[in-house]
């Protein structure tokens, strides 16, 4: 079955148009169990947490229903944050996705088969792992939940990422990320067939295609940081995918009739704790932005770098060096060959000297902040110049007659300067 459904207006998708595709999802299905696979807390405008909280109440009297966070490497979600998103939901039907030992591999990408898609740029087999629950048995019907929007690792997020990513292993983490990082993310983003999808679809067709799998996908936007849900898009098929990527790039990519030379980003305290995520202020504005222009990133919730511990560390130690400093390192640190998608973070995470990137924070100190190669600054003295209470989305000529570009969620979407791309 495919339902897909898309709404041009501003309004989008009403909460009962919602209803009633995820209700006729579900016609016909004689469902004991079910395992529901949403994003986490840091793709809260995907609008996942009402499709899951709809999806639950619908199946919920005669169905046993699991719900499997898509972590990914991120820190499980607090019972605060599952009510926040996912509304009345039971605490306990959530399950954390330890991406280190949860999980099962189910085949391998060939080297050959990698080389061919990152034109020779990346040779190394890749272990397929993925959360073991996916693999169950006594699951009727898998249904994973999320939002298309243009992503620096794999092009355009979602649909088998979702699993493989979100629910996977270290070797599909790190490889998927390394892949992404060695090919370019500016060749990729707001793209389909990228190399890092390419090596999804084959997980997809050789290792997941006898599984009871339907695909839920979104295409979202959050003007005044309300959601607005355009696009409505389930099947089992690819196309649910790639009609949901045609109206994301109608949607989320924002071309600019010239670069910015002051771009200003606010990243949510309640989304955004580390760089880890934070950065994405980065990986989104970096085709926007001028030679020699200025990303100050407003972060009040940040206070690490790295989700996990382990992460945290090494990019303490090692920085936002850019790209060829970090490749020339990885030849000789066996600390990051061991970890392929915290080196690619470091590579995703500089500006490569093009254009500055200060962080604006409240509880990090400027040691931390220069120490892996940002510019530091108070976010309580920044906001006083750039108050993201003040600003308007886009264009802004302040009192002194600067003129800076104002991005109050860098994760929904992807800013491209015409003229250079």
């Amino acid at each position: 079955m495919e339902i897909f459904l898309k709404n041009k207006s501003d309004l989008g998708l009403s909460p009962e148009e919602i209803k009633e595709a995820l209700v006729k999802s579900l016609e016909g299905k004689n469902l004991k169990k079910v395992l529901l696979v949403p994003p986490d807390f840091t793709r809260f405008h995907s609008n996942a947490g009402y499709i899951t909280n709809t999806y639950y109440h619908l199946l919920k009297d005669q169905t046993i229903v699991d719900i499997l966070p898509a972590l990914g490497t991120h820190v499980a979600m607090t019972k605060e944050e599952c009510q926040e998103m996912y509304g009345d939901i039971p605490y306990e039907r959530f399950i954390y996705h330890n991406w280190r030992h949860d999980i099962i591999r189910i085949g391998t990408v060939p080297s050959a088969f990698i080389s061919e898609i990152t034109e020779g740029l990346w040779d190394k087999e890749v272990a397929v792992e993925i959360n073991k629950l996916i693999m169950d048995e006594s699951y009727d019907l898998i249904i994973s939940i999320g939002q298309v929007v243009p992503h620096e690792v794999i092009g355009m997020a979602n649909q088998s990422k979702n699993l493989f990513v979100g629910c996977g292993g270290k070797d599909m983490i790190n490889n998927s990320h390394m892949i992404g990082a060695v090919y370019g993310m500016e060749r990729m983003m707001g793209k389909d067939y990228t190399p890092v999808r390419k090596v999804l679809d084959y997980g997809m067709e050789h290792f997941l295609s006898k599984r009871p799998i339907l695909f839920v996908l979104t295409v979202t936007t959050a003007p005044d940081n309300k959601i607005v849900t355009h696009g409505l898009f389930i099947g089992e098929k690819r196309n649910a995918l790639e009609e949901a990527i045609k109206l994301s790039q109608e949607k989320n990519i924002y071309w600019l009739d010239k670069p910015i030379k002051k771009c200003i980003v606010y990243l949510d305290p309640k989304e955004f704790k580390s760089t880890w995520l934070g950065n994405k202020a980065i990986y989104r504005t970096r085709m926007a932005i001028e030679n020699n222009g200025e990303l100050i990133v407003l972060a009040p919730g940040v206070v690490k770098f790295g989700e996990d511990p382990g992460v945290d560390m090494l990019i303490r130690k090692y920085g936002y060096l850019g790209r060829l400093k970090v490749l020339e390192l990885f030849k000789e640190n066996s600390d990051l060959q061991e970890n392929m998608g915290m080196t690619a973070h470091l590579i995703h995470g500089s500006s490569d000297g093009r254009f500055k990137v200060t962080y604006a924070v409240k509880n990090i100190t400027k040691e931390e902040i220069e120490g892996v190669h940002f510019n530091y600054a108070s976010y309580d003295e920044m906001i006083k110049k750039y108050n993201p209470k003040t600003l308007k989305y886009g264009w802004n000529t302040l009192e002194n007659n600067e003129i800076v570009y104002f991005i109050p969620n860098p994760a929904l979407g992807l800013w491209i300067d015409r003229n250079r791309f």
